[in-house]
């Protein structure tokens, strides 16, 4: 008799959905990406997305709603104030998150407005553990200057340290010795760190700045973004912390804040929306004052009702260990093939996206020929694949010399939208990465020919040199 063949080492995983509604998508010629990236200023940002065939510029509003958030759509109460859906929100909120009040905004950047605002006055200093576009720039527009307190370790793509997102305790020290205490009205913690390559925050290094900044009278405010792909990593990769659900790891790792600037586009599974959270009272206050000026009553911030409402189903989704596990083994499975096949990522594997090493893959190019710019557009020439970059283009300028930022990272994102691509999607743009990478000497850098003021990574223009 034959005997069965024995069981692999590991055991294959499927994610825990099915699929209900397909949106069919179209594979361009050569000839078409190249008339369409030449029209967009080889500018991923600036392609019509029905150029596009598998999209990785951003998991911000593409993420596949469920069907319980499809339904909770049709119940949107669309009252100008005090939308029953409003309070659902609110609800999850404090059971997942464990903020108090809450501040609806129309997406992440409004409640960074918000908080910039209300905080910040000319001269005060943000320590954070590295920058994010947005953040920065709101907090330089309200007169605060950005300093980067992340440790060392997060700008080596190749170092394999758990955390790469923690906060240098000895340079957030140096800070507040430098500046005193009156000068930072709060310390910025990214959880995840996007620019790092989505990089987590340790449980205890979180305890150690909430001890720190304690001392100092110092608040210290999360963008909570991707909190919950953060709260996954601290149950995988931290001690005594497994077992745990993420829920409650994510419920204790807001618990070392004040507050929280929330993108629901990310984490909470929606195309649009955000909010503002925190624990004072006077401080929600002034906030929902102020976001009937910016956004919109405090009630609903700029969302429409059934929106808070798929926001506050998504929520409850986001933190299941089923769901999260899922989310991040998928990113996984892309970034092991490429490092498998000897291409430079960012390591470890962050939440969110797979980081291409773009100063390693196109070392014959200055960083101000802007390789990471064009490794996203050779990405998408070969196959019409999207995604963006992350560095000096970035970056942007200092506004105190006008002269380009020199990020140590030079990066390409490769970002996963939630429940929207197979594994089969996946093989494809590892596929196309690695044919680019093939043809990784012959490509020219470029210059760019229209550099708009804000956040130019989105408007920017170039053409090859």
């Amino acid at each position: 008799m034959n005997q069965p063949a024995p069981l692999p080492d590991r055991r294959s995983w499927a994610e825990p959905w099915k699929v209900k509604v397909v949106e069919p998508v179209r594979l361009t010629t050569r000839e078409q990406r190249d008339a369409a990236i030449r029209e967009a200023g080889w500018n991923t940002f600036l392609l019509r997305s029905d150029d596009v065939y598998i999209d990785l510029l951003t998991d911000s509003g593409t993420s596949a709603m469920s069907d319980s958030q499809w339904a909770g759509m049709m119940l949107g109460d669309e009252a100008y104030a005090g939308s029953r859906n409003f309070y659902h929100l609110w609800d999850a909120v404090r059971e997942y998150y464990g903020y108090q009040y809450i501040v609806p905004t129309h997406q992440g950047r409004g409640a960074e407005h918000i908080l910039s605002r209300i905080l910040i006055k000319p001269g005060d200093v943000i320590p954070g553990n590295m920058y994010f576009t947005t953040t920065r720039l709101h907090q330089e527009l309200a007169g605060g200057t950005f300093v980067d307190v992340i440790i060392p370790e997060a700008h080596d793509p190749a170092s394999e340290h758990p955390f790469k997102g923690n906060v240098d305790l000895e340079g957030l020290a140096r800070v507040i010795a430098e500046h005193g205490p009156e000068r930072i009205p709060y310390v910025c913690l990214h959880a995840t760190v996007n620019m790092a390559g989505g990089q987590p925050v340790s449980l205890e290094n979180a305890r150690a700045v909430r001890e720190l900044t304690a001392k100092h009278g110092i608040r210290v405010f999360m963008d909570a973004t991707r909190a919950v792909e953060n709260a996954y990593f601290i149950q995988q990769r931290e001690p005594g912390q497994q077992g745990r659900p993420v829920a409650a790891i994510l419920k204790e790792f807001c618990s070392l804040t004040d507050g929280c600037t929330m993108s629901g586009k990310k984490d909470p599974l929606v195309n649009i929306g955000g909010w503002l959270a925190m624990n004072d009272e006077t401080l929600y206050e002034e906030a929902s004052n102020l976001v009937v000026v910016f956004e919109g009553l405090h009630t609903y911030g700029g969302m429409a009702g059934r929106d808070m409402e798929a926001m506050a189903r998504g929520i409850v989704e986001s933190v299941q260990d089923d769901h999260i596990r899922a989310r991040i083994g998928q990113v996984e499975y892309l970034g092991h093939k490429l490092i498998g096949w000897g291409i430079p990522v960012v390591k470890p594997i962050g939440g969110h996206a797979v980081y291409l090493d773009a100063r390693a893959i196109y070392d014959h190019l200055p960083q101000d020929q802007f390789p990471a710019q064009m490794l996203a557009a050779q990405l998408y020439l070969d196959s019409g694949v999207r995604a963006m970059e992350r560095g000096i283009v970035s970056a942007g300028r200092d506004p105190a010399t006008g002269d380009h930022r020199y990020p140590r990272l030079e990066l390409v994102r490769l970002t996963i939208p939630r429940r929207v691509y197979t594994q089969a999607h996946m093989d494809v743009v590892a596929e196309s990465v690695a044919a680019v990478y093939s043809q990784r000497a012959n490509t020219p850098g470029l210059r760019m020919v229209h550099e708009p003021k804000y956040l130019r990574f989105f408007q920017a223009r170039f053409e090859p040199l």
